[in-house]
């Protein structure tokens, strides 16, 4: 019997990604109709009815969160179409969604489908023997990884040699995408034109860190750029203090979700009395059994004091599924017709102890 022919990688990395785009479909009828069932379909339909609420509640700040690979997963579209349309004023998430996966497409590289023998991880070794990287159904060329990599040295070694939040490094990001970006379908161009901040308070753990460690490594003794997660925390605070109503589009969970709930407790160590996130929906395959952060319930955020319960919603899908839908519904409902952006970059620029 002879083997199948070694697959080169250039046949392995020929199906790229395609995005979901929630402007082309009206989802609002099955939404509507899904309200009328059980299960897992009515919490997604009640999930889509708070963040249109949340849409449109003129005073409500609305924080998305996102953890878990999904950009490369084909999300990216809906979340820049949710930022251009002022669905969204604020992003905390994992750096890989923001550098590894959505800044790496701005620079014109692309993910892609994974051929179904390769998906089931029977020859990861030849993946690596070509480069290539895969999560789960997906795969990344490594080597334009490390152009991405590269990237972000680049952007530290321009910057300001002293500690910077996560936000305002990649508002850097996004001003070089402005100026060298090889699409307008990006996240981090997407928030820098539109002044929507985006915190990764775990910046270090993504393409990102790889960068900063080089360029650390090339200062020496000199003065260099750091991430300084305590100003991100700060940062985002202020946002509670200053709009203190406020809603949570949580995906997934870890230290995004812990770090959006957190800020109400903060604002109280802080002295102000901020009320708790007045809306919440998590989307998560994960649940309460190993009493994780990722599954732990929304009511259980508010034994806390981080969560209300009247607006508040768990969604037990895998994100691919029940994001296009929720994020969809709002999107064809079209609060966001009604909503200005809340600019609260600016806002953080102009808190003198958030910019110095």
């Amino acid at each position: 019997m002879t083997s199948s022919p070694r697959p080169t990688k250039e046949e392995l990395l020929s199906r790229p990604i395609r995005h979901f785009d929630m402007t082309k479909i009206d989802v609002s009828p099955i939404v509507d109709q899904m309200r009328q069932t059980a299960f897992t379909a009515r919490d997604l339909a009640r999930a889509a009815d708070i963040y249109h609420k949340m849409l449109d509640d003129q005073e409500c700040g609305v924080i998305l969160c996102l953890a878990g690979s999904l950009i490369s997963a084909g999300l990216k579209q809906v979340f820049v179409d949710m930022v251009r349309n002022n669905m969204v004023d604020a992003i905390v998430s994992t750096g890989a969604n923001i550098v590894d996966q959505d800044f790496f497409e701005g620079l014109g590289f692309q993910h892609y489908i994974a051929d179904d023998r390769y998906k089931a991880g029977l020859d990861d070794d030849l993946l690596r023997d070509l480069h290539i990287d895969r999560i789960y159904d997906t795969f990344i060329d490594e080597d334009d990884l490390r152009i991405c990599d590269d990237v972000t040295r680049q952007i530290a070694d321009d910057l300001p040699p002293k500690p910077h939040s996560s936000r305002e490094f990649i508002r850097e990001m996004g001003a070089y995408l402005k100026e060298h970006g090889k699409t307008e379908n990006s996240i981090v161009l997407a928030a820098y034109e539109n002044d929507v901040p985006i915190f990764c308070p775990a910046f270090s753990d993504c393409s990102a860190g790889f960068g900063l460690v080089a360029h650390q490594h090339a200062r020496g003794d000199q003065p260099k750029v750091s991430i300084d997660s305590a100003k991100d925390f700060y940062e985002l605070t202020q946002l509670k203090i200053r709009n203190p109503t406020t809603g949570l589009l949580m995906v997934g969970g870890g230290v995004p979700k812990n770090f959006a709930q957190d800020i109400v407790v903060a604002a109280e160590i802080l002295g102000v009395d901020a009320p708790m996130h007045k809306y919440a929906i998590q989307v998560t395959v994960a649940d309460t059994r190993d009493g994780a952060l990722s599954g732990s319930t929304l009511k259980e955020a508010s034994s806390w004091g981080k969560v209300d319960t009247v607006f508040e919603q768990m969604v037990y899908s895998e994100a691919t599924l029940a994001m296009p839908l929720i994020c969809g519904y709002a999107y064809h409902q079209g609060a966001w017709k009604r909503r200005t952006g809340k600019h609260w970059g600016k806002l953080l620029d102009e808190v003198p102890s958030a910019a110095s």
